[in-house]
């Protein structure tokens, strides 16, 4: 998962656990289901199992009983397989190192698909099974070799409704500061802003990747007179727009379907020329508890029901599409994952990611500091 959005969904549940809009047992679950993600941001260190533990490293602290309550209990029962979570954080630099030793400790790993897929051909996680992780549960198109998605986001336009009798319906309108006047927000770390701007641009969706950098960074700095705010985290972007800072910004789902319930609609939002992202599981080289076990894990996670209870909580779309006809009639509209509101988005394009990210960031970062 994106390391800042992954941060993001433990503010969000520690939010509305202090608001009273969640119990501490939902609170829990809703950790449980990050794979052990502390709501308050602290490392839990590397914890090492025994011989019949599973060790799952994300950018959290310690929700061993988080996990428990939620999916450790039932996987437990089914293989005898404790499962441990580590919040010391899955860093590219820090899974290379585990698995060069040749004896690492960690077994599981939450990582952007790019990431395992470049970490995979270097050698350092394993080709997941799909003789075990099942197929049928994957959404078409994201099927990886190193990597199991596991849920989904989006990045999408949010607007001050009470400012425009007519609602952006495009990143053209997002861009256009005559038509739609006020001040814009937009994502400080890169992804997903490439391919507003382009579109803005007029680019097709369909024709995006490879993307032109040159060209969308051209758009961005000839914009930057009207970005108000380059948002690093999710509670930012959500109080630029309820303080009036900014009347329109691109932001993830789950804080754009908050303020949009929140405000009553008074701050909206749109899935049209959204830009929709996955999160996946990945399963480190010489793992500790063995191949097997560590993919009857991800077969396991893969459970629609479970990813239901995930999407109420923080709004990730479901990895499994069986997923979809669970979510209750009155959320489809928030869902990222819904046919309805899926057919409007575009996927961020993994292979490009994994071979472009890091300079694409670099020149990014140039133009939106200079």
């Amino acid at each position: 998962m994106n390391k800042h959005f992954q941060q993001d969904q433990v503010l969000l549940l520690k939010e509305k656990l202090e608001s009273g809009a969640l119990s501490r047992r939902g609170f829990m679950q809703g950790l449980a289901l990050l794979g052990g993600t502390s709501a308050l941001g602290l490392s839990a260190g590397s914890l090492h199992a025994a011989d019949k533990d599973m060790v799952f490293v994300n950018w959290g602290g310690d929700a061993i009983e988080a996990m428990a309550a939620a999916f450790g209990d039932g996987f437990s029962e089914k293989t005898g397989v404790k499962v441990l979570y580590d919040g010391s954080g899955p860093l590219e630099g820090s899974i290379k190192a585990q698995a060069e030793s040749g004896s690492p400790t960690w077994d599981l790993v939450d990582c952007d698909p790019f990431s395992g897929q470049a970490l995979g051909k270097q050698g350092f996680m394993r080709p997941i099974d799909w003789n075990i992780v099942d197929e049928s549960k994957i959404r078409d198109g994201f099927k990886w070799e190193y990597a199991a998605s596991s849920y989904f986001y989006s990045y999408v336009i949010a607007y001050d409704a009470t400012k425009y009798d007519t609602p952006p319906a495009s990143m053209a309108d997002f861009f256009d500061a005559e038509k739609f006047p006020g001040k814009r927000a937009m994502y400080k770390w890169g992804a997903g802003m490439w391919e507003a701007a382009l579109m803005a641009d007029g680019v097709a969706p369909e024709d995006l990747y490879p993307l032109d950098l040159e060209r969308a960074h051209a758009k961005i700095a000839g914009f930057k007179d009207n970005i108000g705010a380059f948002w690093g985290g999710g509670a930012e972007s959500q109080s630029l727009l309820l303080n009036g800072d900014v009347s329109m910004a691109l932001i993830w789902n789950t804080r754009a379907s908050l303020l949009h319930k929140d405000t009553d609609g008074e701050i909206a939002m749109t899935w049209a020329q959204g830009i929709v992202a996955p999160g996946s599981t990945g399963v480190l080289m010489n793992n500790p508890v063995g191949e097997k076990a560590a993919m009857e894990y991800i077969a396991h996670s893969q459970d629609p029901e479970s990813q239901v209870k995930l999407f109420e909580l923080l709004g990730n779309g479901p990895a499994n599409p069986a997923a979809d006809a669970l979510v209750p009639e009155e959320s489809k509209f928030f869902n990222p994952t819904d046919p309805a509101n899926f057919a409007q988005q575009t996927p961020l394009d993994m292979a490009w990611y994994e071979e472009n990210y890091g300079s694409a960031l670099d020149a990014y970062l140039g133009v939106i500091s200079a």
